[in-house]
């Protein structure tokens, strides 16, 4: 492992190529070095070095890159803050990761307490200043990136450089990244998927990376027309909005050679939909932070097998573990678990998390899957979202992968719902297709004939649009918090007023 993703492990023939851009800069390898050094003598001068950690809390923007690897230019970490969290939210994060120093927006933006520097005074020419030699080391801690917290307190995830070269590695050999290749960078950059697929595999194959500050269906695919991507990674829910476009739109993608489908489960009518209008091949992988992103992914090229998330990157052990720890045989369905330099060193201050997560030497996914015969593994479910209805575990992705057969369904999210009989039913929101319309009673109908009578949803909520989280994933927990408060005992009516 050589770090090559870092401007100073780069030959100089890379300095004249094409690096990164956004909507109002564009740099050279050797710009983007320079803006590096620049940013690391300032960052110096407030006291950042070895051990440190910087926190960046900015949009998709060029500048947010700079500041990441400014950090690990002076053995410091970074940790990404999501821009559109709370004060209360971002001080929480800074001050959990103990940071020094925060790059944001600027006067009235959170910073924790701590010394700030507005991205507009970041320095963009490096004054000649005492800077150390860059040592970047494999066993350097590189990025704490806060988990969502569906299930309390984020936590901080410590990947070190080991882990990043590690993932870098395996997805520029799996993505066959040349330095012919230019990534569309969609997803936001407080995200591990984004910093590690689309940023730094891609400059680890000497490509280029155009930085989107948003989505918007119409404007990204106008923007693959006019830039020429040929690749870019993206959640369901971007490749939903694309296929429910009028077909009178129009842009041509021919320079799109694949796309990748992560973060969340995606129906085989979706990953199906979106190659038949498109053109290009899309492939459906899976990780987690804790992983640094990516475990899985269906081969480029193929064979692909719709209803899978593919076999392991090379460099990974993958497999499916019982309830007593025991690895189980091909097709039986348990826990998914992972070893590999990728797996991370733990959460930060977490000792007890951290050895549950990591127990036996294994990744523990909490996600429940099944491994064929040719090693493609298919996710079931998360072990937390399963219902268990009088006794009998349900699987929510079963329930809504029924629904994503009607073709009126853009989203589905199922959720158990507290029942007095049976502890627990399966409830299900749906969101329909642009221009379209749900009836509940037909979709409850449509799954009654995929589904056995347990499994189809007591109730169905019909809704414009589903909640989601900061990483574009469906907002489970958000959708649990109104079934329990629906479930939750009302207060007693007043009485009526009385009249003497």
């Amino acid at each position: 492992m050589s770090l090559d993703y870092l401007p100073w492990a780069r030959p100089e023939s890379f300095d004249a190529l094409p690096c990164v851009r956004d909507e109002h800069q564009d740099l050279t390898y050797a710009g983007f070095a320079e803006r590096v050094e620049a940013a690391a003598e300032q960052f110096a001068e407030h006291g950042v070095g070895r051990g440190s950690v910087v926190a960046v809390m900015l949009p998709n923007r060029v500048e947010l890159l700079v500041s990441l690897v400014a950090a690990w230019r002076l053995g410091a970490a970074a940790t990404p803050v999501n821009p559109v969290l709370t004060a209360h939210e971002a001080d929480y994060q800074i001050t959990d990761a103990d940071a020094v120093l925060v790059v944001n927006a600027g006067p009235g933006a959170p910073d924790g307490g701590r010394t700030a520097i507005a991205v507009d005074e970041l320095r963009r020419t490096p004054t000649g200043g005492p800077l150390p030699a860059p040592d970047t080391r494999h066993e350097d801690l590189a990025l704490l990136v806060y988990t969502s917290g569906s299930t309390g307190r984020p936590k901080g995830v410590m990947l070190d450089h080991a882990n990043i070269d590690a993932m870098t590695s395996q997805m520029a050999a799996a993505m066959k990244l040349t330095g012919d290749d230019h990534c569309l960078l969609v997803l936001p950059l407080f995200h591990v998927n984004a910093i590690c697929v689309s940023f730094l595999s891609t400059i680890l194959a000497g490509g280029q990376l155009s930085v989107l500050g948003r989505f918007h269906p119409e404007r990204f695919l106008a923007t693959i027309e006019e830039l020429r991507p040929t690749f870019f990674s993206a959640v369901p829910t971007i490749y939903a909005h694309l296929v429910s476009l009028p077909e009178t739109v129009r842009h041509d993608t021919s320079s799109v050679r694949f796309a990748i489908c992560g973060a969340a489960p995606a129906s085989k009518e979706l990953l199906t939909a979106v190659t038949d209008r498109f053109g290009f091949e899309l492939i459906e992988g899976y990780g987690l932070t804790e992983g640094t992103c990516g475990t899985t992914v269906n081969p480029l090229g193929g064979p692909h097998k719709l209803g899978t998330v593919g076999t392991a990157l090379p460099g990974q052990r993958l497999a499916i573990m019982g309830p007593d720890g025991e690895l189980l045989p091909v097709g039986e369905r348990g826990e998914v678990v992972i070893q590999g330099p990728n797996v991370m060193r733990g959460y930060l201050n977490r000792p007890e998390e951290t050895a549950r997560t990591l127990d036996g030497g294994w990744l523990h996914t909490g996600d429940v899957g099944v491994l064929d015969e040719d090693g493609y593994l298919r996710i079931v479910d998360r072990i937390k979202d399963m219902i268990i209805r009088g006794g009998e575990n349900l699987y929510p992705k079963e329930i809504e992968t029924a629904l994503y057969e009607h073709p009126a369904v853009l989203e589905a999210a199922v959720v158990g719902a507290p029942h007095e009989v049976y502890g627990e039913v399966p409830v299900a929101y749906v969101a329909p297709a642009p221009g379209g319309t749900l009836d509940a009673d037909e979709l409850r109908a449509h799954c009654a004939g995929r589904l056995t009578k347990i499994k189809v949803p007591v109730a169905i909520h019909v809704r414009d649009a589903l909640p989601k989280n900061p990483v574009g994933k469906i907002d489970k927990p958000a959708l649990r918090a109104l079934n329990n408060a629906a479930a939750a005992p009302q207060a007693p009516a007043p009485a009526p007023a009385t009249s003497h």
